[in-house]
């Protein structure tokens, strides 16, 4: 696929050795609940890279990988292109069985309801990982708020033929994976609402932005999200993932400092998103993700699951393991996991 410049910030393992704390609490079992594996000119990251970081002090025992266009097909029926990121992420994660537990892939949904065919065969190729599917759906009018190197067209997310494609995700029992800004939230919950057979999972704390026309400490701004969040959080079938803020578009700039931050820095930045968050969704509806390797120019994998660990601690034994691994069991009905 033809691609533009990265919006991220550059992976630069020098600067991330330069980060040293102690793992918190190493006992704590871990889902990643979100990260991608690519192979791109700006950087390779494939399975044992990933198992480098989950290796690195962590209980890692099991993630989520989900679709970011890796290794599709380059022949034969476009919509069928989209089963070679399948393909791929299974060959390059033989070694690791549990690193993707399971796979959100990137089935067009704008095919309407003749993605079911596409969905079969994902199904096929996946060999019972396939929990999902995610498109291109960030959109914002202003050029200096990007967060992918391809952004979507506008409205994607109220076009018809889009939702009777994530009508036809019920069938296979599959989660609708989301990313959004927020500006954008009044449409996901229109489509949450419109399809309540389908679970919607938000991705990155709802996207609040803080480029561009947006500034991440503004109160209004928080207020706008924070009532979004709530708004969504009311219908039963949405749940939402606590990571994401190294996305530039969120504002944070601890890539363009001369060491990486601390744990405490990033729990102390993140706490009010995070804690409003889960208050609106509840631990059972709300799972902590890498989003690794886009986060990984701006904090090491060590240092966020420390700030999550942080943020975290004054919740009960079972509500952490509701946020660190089993939300993530329940909302993609994933089987044969290595948790307790």
């Amino acid at each position: 696929m033809q691609r533009t410049a990265s919006p991220h910030f550059r992976i630069r393992p020098s600067w991330l050795a330069q980060s040293d704390e102690d793992v918190l609490t190493p006992e704590q079992p871990i889902l990643d609940a979100h990260h991608h594996l690519w192979d791109r000119p700006e950087g390779t990251y494939k399975s044992s890279e990933f198992a480098e970081d989950c290796t690195s002090g962590h209980d890692v025992r099991a993630s989520i990988y989900v679709q970011c266009t890796t290794g599709y097909r380059t022949h034969g029926p476009i919509e069928l292109r989209p089963l070679g990121e399948i393909e791929t992420i299974l060959a390059w994660s033989h070694e690791h069985p549990h690193h993707p537990l399971g796979l959100i892939a990137g089935a067009d949904l704008l095919l309407g309801d003749a993605v079911s065919g596409v969905l079969d065969a994902m199904a096929e190729a996946g060999r019972g990982k396939v929990c999902g599917v995610r498109n291109t759906t960030a959109h914002h009018p202003d050029p200096s708020v990007r967060s992918n190197p391809n952004p979507a067209p506008a409205g994607l997310l109220t076009d018809p033929s889009f939702q009777a494609g994530v009508r036809a995700l019920a069938a296979h029992n599959w989660c609708l994976d989301v990313w959004a800004y927020h500006t954008q939230l009044d449409d996901v919950y229109a489509l949450a609402r419109r399809t309540p057979e389908v679970t919607v999972v938000i991705n990155h704390l709802g996207g609040p932005l803080g480029v561009g026309p947006y500034q991440r400490d503004d109160a209004e701004l928080f207020r706008q999200w924070h009532a979004a969040i709530k708004q969504l959080a009311s219908l039963p079938n949405t749940y939402i993932k606590l990571g994401g803020m190294g996305l530039r578009v969120m504002g944070y700039t601890y890539g363009l400092a001369s060491q990486p931050p601390h744990s405490r820095d990033l729990a102390a930045d993140w706490r009010a998103r995070v804690e409003a968050c889960i208050q609106a969704f509840g631990p059972q509806r709300a799972m902590f993700e890498s989003n690794f390797p886009v986060d990984k120019g701006q904090f090491s994998y060590r240092s966020v699951w420390n700030a999550f660990k942080r943020l975290a601690a004054g919740y009960a034994p079972d509500e952490r393991n509701d946020l660190f691994w089993r939300s993530a069991v329940h909302c993609y009905g994933l089987q044969a996991h290595p948790f307790s």
